[in-house]
Parts: structure tokens; C-alpha cells; sequence
């Protein structure tokens, strides 16, 4: 059978659908709408002769055969990728696109300061952004990297530190500690309120100490929750209870005397933010570039 180039096109659609199991999330990595994607694919297996992917209005699953084209294909694609993106180190000013999965402190604190020097040095280079707290499966999802911090990183995972270590501390608003006083130790904290911190896997977080004893953790009693530190800071300052967080998002307000830490003979320090990347895949010329810069510029130590 003789290939031509719509072939070659709806194989890496194929190839997409195949990774997500999803047209939605296919049609967001290679840019086309889910139905361009259904259409391509329609067409392909009508030139092939067979059904690749079975579909239900729940389940997207490949077939026998598909199975068998996916292994076939993979290998070949991967080393075309890899050759284009390597075409990036003979351009004057690299191109592409990348898409990051970032925490909302990190996508605040790591990667809006270095944004404005990444423009000026590759205004060709895409990137997008989705700050969120959730967790996710950033292969699964069309992402080419996420970062997190080190101690949540997925174990199979290629990961890189690019920050210092981050301390986390408990603080509230000098009205609010002149009213309900000053806790001295961390099981005071059953007798304040607090703001609980729900975690991107929808657990609400235990909060970390450093004694005498080593380190340790605790249910703390919390009418409030939230999954953004700077919604909590915002309640902390106007007074609604003590928060728990990253000492480098509250420095501006620390700074500015809205809020006060507490407790600081037992706050700990924990591991910085690291990017991460399947080891399956190749890393994008741009996400190289991204990673050079951060470790170069450090806006949060290293």
C-alpha cells in the first residue's frame, strides 16, 4: 500500500489519540478540535481497512489492531521528533511549543519572574501555562512537564531541582494574635483557628513541624478550607484564623506587616520545586531552554 501525506498526518493523530485515550486530549496536543480528530481517524481506518479504536460514549480503547499499529509506529515517529526539535540548535532563534502543569505558588513565584527574559531571548517559543493544584498524569493529559515540589514528584518521573529548599510556617494577622494570642507550641493550635489546606489530591493537609523529637505532623481543627495559598493569606489578614504555607508567597505580606509568623522554632524546611518529564519522551528544545534559564536566573535560590 502506497502512503501519502494525509496518511502520514492522521498517523500522528492516531498516535495522539493512542497516547491519551482521549480525543479532547489529542486534539490539544497536535492543535486540532476533537472532531477534526475523530474525522482523521474516521478516514484512516477506512483507507486501512480495519477499526483501530473502539469508542463508547465512556471508553476510548485501541483494537488488536491498533494496538499493533501503535507498537509499529511509536519507534519511527519518536525518532522523527527528535530529529526536527534537534533542528532547533542550527536556528538563529529557536521555535516551538511547550505546555506546563505548575502549581500555583511555583507558576507565581518560579515562572512569572523569568517569563519577561524568556520572551526577550525566544520570542518565537510558545509556552503554556496551566497553574493548578491539582494533580495530574502530565503524559496523560498532553503536558510536556510539571513542576511540584521534589517530595510529590511522581517516582517515575526524570526530575530537576530548581529551587532552594522552601520553609513553611504558620501565620496569621497581628489583630488576630492580639485577640486570640500567641501559640507557643504547636498543639496550641487546638485551641485556634485555622485555615485548612486542602491538597491537590483532594486530602486536607496535615501540618508539618520540626522538634526536638524530629519532625512531625498534625490534624489542626479547621471550619475553612481552601486549595490556594493566596486565597488563604487574603482570609488570614482579614482575620479569619492562622494559615499554614510557603514562607516565600508570604513574604510580600510579611514584609508589609499584614501578617506575622508564629511558631517559628518549629517550622520546617521542605524540599524545592523540581520540574519532571516522562523518560519516554523527548525533551523539547524549548523546555531545555526554560529549565537552562530558571537555573540561571534562580528566583527562588537553587
Amino acid at each position: 500500500m502506497k502512503l501519502g501525506r494525509s496518511d502520514l498526518a492522521d498517523f500522528v493523530y492516531f498516535l495522539a489519540i493512542a497516547r491519551h485515550r482521549s480525543f479532547r486530549r489529542a486534539g490539544l496536543e497536535v492543535g486540532v478540535t476533537p472532531s477534526a480528530i475523530s474525522h482523521a481517524l474516521k478516514g484512516l481506518e477506512e483507507r486501512m481497512g480495519v477499526r483501530l479504536v473502539n469508542r463508547t460514549n465512556r471508553s476510548v480503547t485501541l483494537s488488536a489492531a491498533g494496538e499493533q499499529l501503535q507498537a509499529a509506529l511509536c519507534g519511527p515517529f519518536d525518532a522523527i521528533g527528535e530529529a526536527v526539535d534537534d533542528l532547533n540548535r542550527f536556528r538563529e532563534v529557536p521555535s516551538g511549543r511547550i505546555r506546563l502543569n505548575v502549581t500555583m505558588d511555583a507558576a507565581a513565584l518560579l515562572i512569572a519572574p523569568v517569563m519577561g527574559e524568556m520572551a526577550e531571548r525566544y520570542p518565537k517559543l510558545e509556552i503554556d501555562i496551566v497553574a493548578t493544584n491539582r494533580m495530574v498524569d502530565i503524559t496523560s493529559e498532553g503536558f510536556d512537564a510539571g513542576i511540584r515540589h521534589g517530595g510529590t514528584v511522581p517516582e517515575d518521573m526524570i526530575a530537576q531541582r530548581l529551587s532552594a529548599d522552601i520553609r513553611w510556617a504558620v501565620a496569621a494577622a497581628p489583630a488576630y494574635l492580639d485577640r486570640f494570642g500567641i501559640p507557643q507550641h504547636p498543639d496550641d493550635l487546638q485551641h485556634h483557628r485555622c485555615l485548612g489546606v486542602r491538597l491537590g489530591d483532594d486530602r486536607v493537609y496535615r501540618w508539618e513541624f520540626k522538634g526536638p523529637e524530629g519532625e512531625f505532623d498534625i490534624a489542626v481543627p479547621s471550619h475553612i478550607t481552601a486549595d490556594d495559598s493566596r486565597t488563604m493569606m487574603a482570609m488570614a489578614i482579614a482575620g479569619a484564623g492562622l494559615t499554614y504555607g510557603n514562607t516565600s508567597a508570604m513574604e510580600r505580606d510579611l514584609r508589609a506587616g499584614l501578617l506575622r509568623t508564629v511558631l517559628d522554632d518549629w517550622a520546617i524546611d521542605g524540599p524545592g520545586y523540581h520540574i519532571y518529564y516522562s523518560s519516554r519522551r523527548q525533551v523539547p528544545t524549548g523546555l531545555k531552554l526554560l529549565i537552562e534559564l530558571i537555573r540561571e536566573l534562580r528566583p527562588l535560590g537553587l
